[in-house]
């Protein structure tokens, strides 16, 4: 079992940019810095530089164009040493499912034949899009699919920014060059919600996101953009300062003997030392308010005293709680908690004075909701006993 405590190295886990054929460099990913430096080693004189980056930036994340024979405003010979050096790539498909409601969920292949998936959720005025930072995951939460699956690796930034450009590919969205201007977003949100835990990669989720956030490609605003976490405490202040997105907190209990079995990283860093870190976390972004995501687990944490004991841990805390049904997977050693129990449970949160929606189920048919999440490649599926051993429940 991978130790859910024990902090990951991006060095030994993620793989280099350089693509092994022919060494050509993938752009996908770079940060505009980075996108200069590399420009400037393959022969770009540096007073070119800056310009250089801005045209490559919007030709590959406004426009959509994977061919630098398309980039036409650059000089016929530039495209050329461009093709010699780079290449744009993004993820492979592999399968794409549509459940009943809409959703899309995405199997993508990535480098070494590993295989992720992303979520797509369209709503009323809006799309989310739910994206992996890992393949597996660092941790072990007992009620999480991809929880069962072991950490294979950390995906780099280019495969973290290809995955919303898969989503835009399939969906259609990049403008097309001479056409009205169309300010309607599918994509319309972000949220690093799917496979791993993205403050254990947190200098390539970083990276993604300066991408995805740029106000030249794809621009989505760092409100529109969340990150959850189970607890990452040393990462929380970072994320703040160095991403500035909204923040959500796989919590999911009120005491530390039952979050010790559900998201085992509290045995590292508790829940008193968790809200400590959470208490600064609106004023150093500058963020409204941090989502609390709290899986309704009948008969483990969906008690009128557990109700309670949350509104009495986050007072002080600008918050919202996301109520999440159970999602089921096989072999999940859990039950959703009935609706009626839901309800009341989100009534003691609403009569404290906090928002509680409950969140609906999506995907189900497709195991595409929220910790259904697992790569058909790392699937050896663990019999019910067999995890119910694992977490004493």
């Amino acid at each position: 079992m991978t130790d859910a405590t024990a902090p990951i190295t991006q060095d030994v886990l993620t793989i280099p940019r350089k693509l092994p054929e022919g060494g050509q460099m993938n752009l996908v990913g770079l940060t505009r810095e980075q996108l200069r430096d590399a420009l400037i080693a393959a022969g770009t004189p540096e007073k070119q530089a800056k310009m250089r980056v801005g045209q490559i930036w919007q030709w590959i994340y406004h426009w959509g164009v994977r061919d630098f024979a398309e980039m036409t405003n650059l000089a016929k010979d530039y495209r050329t040493l461009l093709a010699e050096k780079f290449v744009i790539e993004i993820p492979e498909i592999v399968t794409r499912q549509v459940s009943m409601d809409g959703t899309r969920k995405y199997l993508l292949r990535i480098a070494g034949g590993h295989e992720v998936e992303v979520v797509y959720i369209p709503e009323e005025n809006r799309g989310t899009l739910c994206i992996s930072s890992q393949v597996g995951c660092t941790l072990t939460c007992s009620f999480c699919h991809t929880g069962t699956q072991k950490l294979v690796r950390n995906l780099t930034a280019a495969e973290i920014v290809g995955q919303v450009m898969v989503a835009r590919d399939d969906l259609n969205e990049w403008p097309v060059p001479g056409a009205p201007k169309d300010e309607t977003r599918l994509v319309s949100n972000v949220v690093l919600m799917g496979m791993g835990e993205p403050l254990y990669n947190f200098d390539n989720v970083r990276d993604a996101m300066k991408v995805v956030m740029d106000g030249e490609g794809i621009s989505l605003s760092r409100r529109r953009i969340t990150l959850s976490t189970s607890g990452i405490v040393p990462e929380i202040a970072k994320t703040a300062e160095e991403i500035g997105c909204l923040l959500a907190i796989s919590f999911h209990a009120t005491t530390d003997e039952v979050r010790d079995r559900l998201v085992p990283v509290n045995k590292k860093w508790n829940i008193e030392t968790l809200l400590n870190a959470l208490r600064d976390y609106p004023r150093l972004s500058n963020s409204e308010r941090i989502t609390f995501e709290y899986v309704m687990l009948k008969g483990v944490n969906d008690s009128d005293a557990d109700a309670k004991r949350l509104v009495k841990l986050i007072r002080g805390i600008p918050a919202k709680i996301n109520l999440i049904p159970f999602n089921e997977w096989p072999g999940a050693p859990y039950e959703r908690s009935d609706w009626e129990r839901i309800e009341a449970f989100a009534d003691i949160i609403y009569k404290a004075g906090y928002a509680s929606p409950i969140r609906t189920p999506r995907g189900e048919d497709i195991m595409a909701a929220c910790g259904q999440l697992k790569s058909a490649t790392e699937r050896a599926r663990k019999s019910r006993a067999e995890i119910q051993a694992e977490t004493g429940l």
